[in-house]
């Protein structure tokens, strides 16, 4: 049963035993990873890319999933789609429903095709854009009440949020970037478990932080640290929550709380402005 949004009531802080669920999740091997142009601020198309080692390292986190429980489906990679490896970016699923994608820069533009197919051929009731969005990247699910949060400011149209919220079957409450470092919501936000996120305060506009505050009394609060280590972009199974081996204090201040942190090294495709959040899509299959 979905529980109404009070404020105050969401995420309070306690320290109780934590139970790992199985997840689905889709993420597409780096084969033709580079960084070829600048699309955000960690981006530097200057610098030799280690595309082997990207791969290496993309190999241990798939290796990583799957020894917590998880179940990992891979998405083929395409030549001249250099970015393809963060698949969190192509669509957003909620209770078998995708709705997809729609990059804001031309160099990402034909990878949501490359979702699409995907998701249309394995039997998902997919929604097709018209507004700008990337996803996974801007959208987060909470399970406990039913809500996504969206972020706006650099990638997605707030018109999308709207979209997705008709799409979905769900209440969006939109939440305003305002540090380019954290151009997607998942750099700055990550949810925890049904009633839990962490986020970095200083990524958001004044409003959207009185906004958290408000739905999310019991967060974990992320330090300015914790946020450019990409300690934010990572994934929880209620239990577990695989992180950047970088984000060393968010790891613990995950373990304070009772969470199992599980640090994995994706330094080479943190060249991309990514890391473990960016290269997972998840599958959240119809109840």
């Amino acid at each position: 049963m979905i529980s109404p949004i009070r404020s105050g009531h969401l995420g309070s802080h306690s320290v109780t035993a934590k139970i790992a669920r199985k997840r689905h999740y889709l993420l597409c091997r780096p084969h033709h990873f580079a960084v070829e142009y600048a699309i955000n601020p960690w981006m530097d198309a200057s610098a030799d890319v280690d595309t082997a080692r990207a791969v290496s390292q993309w190999e241990t986190l798939v290796g990583t999933l799957r020894r917590l429980g998880h179940t990992v489906d891979t998405l083929d990679p395409e030549p001249g789609l250099p970015d393809m490896v963060y698949a969190a970016n192509g669509a957003f699923s909620v209770d078998g429903v995708v709705y997809g994608a729609r990059f804001r820069y031309p160099q990402r533009q034909a990878e949501a095709a490359a979702h699409e197919k995907w998701y249309r051929a394995t039997g998902w009731r997919f929604a097709p854009p018209t507004e700008t969005n990337e996803g996974e990247g801007d959208f987060a699910y909470v399970p406990g009440p039913g809500l996504v949060l969206a972020g706006y400011g650099y990638r997605t149209d707030p018109r999308g949020h709207a979209e997705a919220a008709e799409a979905l079957s769900r209440p969006v409450i939109s939440l305003k970037l305002v540090d380019d470092r954290f151009y997607h919501l998942d750099t700055a936000l990550t949810v925890l478990d049904d009633e839990t996120i962490a986020y970095y305060p200083g990524a958001f506009s004044t409003g959207s932080q009185t906004i958290l505050r408000r739905l999310f009394p019991g967060a974990l609060l992320a330090d300015e640290a914790d946020a450019v280590a990409f300690g934010l972009n990572s994934v929880s199974d209620d239990h577990h929550v695989v992180l950047n081996s970088e984000a060393a204090g968010m790891a613990e201040k995950l373990a304070a709380r009772g969470y199992t942190p599980v640090p994995v090294d994706l330094s080479e495709l943190k060249r991309g402005g990514g890391s473990v959040k960016c290269c997972i899509a998840e599958l959240r299959a119809a109840a």
